[in-house]
Formats: C-alpha cells, sequence, structure tokens
C-alpha cells in the first residue's frame, strides 16, 4: 500500500508535531461513536468481563479505531488538502510528516490487537484485525477513489466493533451481534449520503466519487430513502425474534418513524445549494443521535431484563 504522490498532498512541515495533532490523527468524534456501540454490545452481551479486562477491551477497540483514522488520513493527505472540511487536518496543514503518521499508526494497530488477544480473547482481537483492514484496505484504497458504493461496502468498517465487544465478553458470536452490525451497516449509507449531499461541492473538487457526484442529488436522495426503509425494520428485529425486550423494542419503533419522517423529507427536497439544505442537515444531525439512542436503549433493556 502507497499513499498516492500527488503534489498537494501535504504542504511543507514548518514545526514539530504537538501531541494535539497526534490526537487529531485518531478522529475523534468518529473513535466515540465507535467505543460507543462497541461498550453497549458488551453490556448487552450475557454473561460477565472482569472490569480491568472490559476497560482494556474498549481500549483496544478505541485505539485500532483512532489507528484506522490515522491510516486513512496518511492514505487521503491529497484528498483532505482539496477539501474545506479536513483541510486542517495534520498532514494537510503541515504539522507533521507523513512518515510520522504512518508509523504512529502502524504501533496502534498492531499493539491494539495484540493486547486485546493477550489481555482478552484471540476471537475478539481477530475481529478487532479485520476492522482495521477493511477499513483501511478495502474501504479507503480500494473503494473510496473507485465507486460510489464505497460508503456502502464501506459501512461493514464501523459495524466490526460491536462484533469486537460483543465477543470480548463471549468468546464468539451469536445472532444479536450480528444484527447490530446489520444495523450499523444499513444506518451508514444514509447518514453519510446525508452529509454527501451538502458537500458535494467539496467531493467533487477532490475527485472523490461520492453518490451526489457521480448519479445526482436526486438519485441520492431516492437511495437514502431506501436504505431507510432498510434499516428501520432491522433495528426492530431484535425484538420481534426475542432476542431483546420491550424497552429496546419500544424504542426503535419510535425512533425509526422519526427516521423515515425524515428522510422522506429528503427524498421530496429539490435544494442544489447547501446553504438550503436544512432537510438533508437535519437528517445528518439526527442519524448520530438515532444510533446512541438506539444502542442506549439496547443496554437499558438488558439491565431491566437482568
Amino acid at each position: 500500500m502507497t499513499q498516492p504522490n500527488l503534489p498537494s498532498a501535504n504542504a511543507p512541515v514548518t514545526a514539530f508535531a504537538e501531541w494535539r495533532d497526534y490526537f487529531a490523527l485518531l478522529k475523534p468524534r468518529v473513535m466515540t461513536l465507535v467505543v460507543f456501540t462497541a461498550a453497549c454490545a458488551m453490556i448487552a452481551a450475557p454473561g460477565t468481563i472482569h472490569p480491568f479486562l472490559g476497560f482494556t477491551a474498549i481500549l483496544c477497540i478505541a485505539v485500532a479505531a483512532g489507528a484506522s483514522g490515522a491510516l486513512n488520513q496518511w492514505y487521503e493527505a491529497d484528498i483532505d488538502a482539496l477539501m474545506k472540511r479536513t483541510a486542517n487536518r495534520p498532514l494537510p496543514a503541515g504539522k507533521m510528516e507523513p512518515h510520522e503518521a504512518l508509523n504512529f499508526a502502524i504501533a496502534l494497530s498492531i499493539g491494539s490487537v495484540a493486547i486485546m488477544g493477550l489481555a482478552v480473547n484471540w476471537v475478539a482481537a481477530f475481529w478487532l484485525a479485520v476492522s482495521i483492514l477493511f477499513y483501511v484496505v478495502v474501504y479507503t484504497v480500494w473503494l473510496k477513489r473507485r465507486t460510489p458504493q464505497n460508503i456502502v461496502i464501506g459501512g461493514a468498517a464501523g459495524a466490526f466493533p460491536v462484533i469486537v465487544g460483543w465477543a470480548a465478553v463471549t468468546g464468539d458470536t451469536s445472532l444479536l451481534p450480528w444484527l447490530l452490525f446489520a444495523i450499523i451497516f444499513l444506518w451508514t449509507p444514509p447518514h453519510f449520503w446525508a452529509l454527501a449531499l451538502f458537500m458535494e461541492a467539496d467531493y467533487s473538487k477532490a475527485g472523490v466519487p461520492m453518490l451526489p457526484v457521480t448519479h445526482g442529488l436526486a438519485n441520492t436522495r431516492k437511495q437514502i430513502l431506501a436504505y431507510s426503509a432498510l434499516l428501520v425494520p432491522v433495528t426492530i428485529a431484535p425484538a420481534v425474534l426475542g432476542l431483546t425486550g420491550w424497552a429496546y423494542g419500544g424504542t426503535a419503533v419510535v425512533l425509526g418513524i422519526i427516521f423515515m419522517a425524515l428522510a422522506v423529507k429528503v427524498s421530496l427536497s429539490k435544494a442544489t445549494l447547501a446553504k438550503d439544505m436544512a432537510a438533508e442537515k437535519q437528517l445528518f444531525k439526527f442519524s448520530l443521535l438515532y444510533l446512541a439512542c438506539l444502542f442506549g436503549a439496547l443496554v437499558a433493556d438488558r439491565l431491566l431484563l437482568a
């Protein structure tokens, strides 16, 4: 895997990198959601785990997610330099050398998987390694610059941590964690395409084949509605199958109705300028709350049934 060698990939490095720059490489906002869903899966899993081992597992998941983000930024420094949203990241802003970011990310990747295996179990470590490789190799290197389906297939990268969290407690996987995987997998396209709609100009400038760039705004809005229609029944499935109780099931139904209403609103939108895309921005913001509340309800359900 080699980094694209474009002249605009990085600005000249003018100073030594600070700890803030290394922290920014980890994509902390993305990491937070990954860690939260994985922690919820751990709590929902049957059985118990020693608090110290549970903390270790969460730390390994967080570090691995950060390592994936750092490898992503190392590889995409040229793209980041062309987009307003990412131009101030450490590499395009010239705050560190590319090899520093690469070495940092590789060390975190190997360390997180090794510690997960040695301290917790090797099933969780295996899925943790898969999550890193999927995000970096499949999504970042293979898909993102080549196909508008990058987000659809790449959504699995953000879904694997729930499998890791579950396996950390049980040492195996079962139907419920894979349903949780499916929820995040199907949630990812409407979440990111809502963002891509009002960031279309940036993606177009950077040459990233996101769906609004390749297939237009109207088609993207239809796809958001279609994936939302697939997502909501899957979120309710754990309750229907008797894998969760009423607390989770009721929450999934209410949240699903709101999510579908917002998706319909987006599908009916005719806005072409980012400043006019209120419906799209509303769906994007709610989608974050939606996933957090859904997994929070999973935890509440588990505690009520305990």
